[in-house]
């Protein structure tokens, strides 16, 4: 399972996707475990994020990032700069 990250997304792209309209999650330094139990795209407004899959080798996301999470992944946050993200769950 691989999480897809765009670091450098197009804003017609996001537009296009209603990216601005979807909701807003925020969340402080901390660490936990999570598991997606559907896929989530998500777009980083403010925060750095390393993302361990179970298995897996650390991903590195941060403000402006477009982030596809797939549906099964289990893995660690460790949020080391407050999140403020839009997010979908698909």
């Amino acid at each position: 399972m691989t999480i897809q990250v765009d670091h450098n997304p197009d804003k017609e792209m996001l537009e296009s996707k209603g990216v601005f309209d979807w909701p807003i999650w925020t969340k402080e330094v901390s660490e936990f475990p999570w598991h997606y139990a559907s896929s989530e795209s998500c777009y980083i407004l403010e925060g750095e994020i390393t993302v361990i899959p179970q298995n897996g080798d650390p991903v590195s996301i941060t403000k402006g990032d477009f982030v596809v999470f797939p549906k099964g992944l289990s893995c660690t946050w460790k949020i080391t700069k407050a999140v403020r993200k839009h997010y979908l769950f698909d």
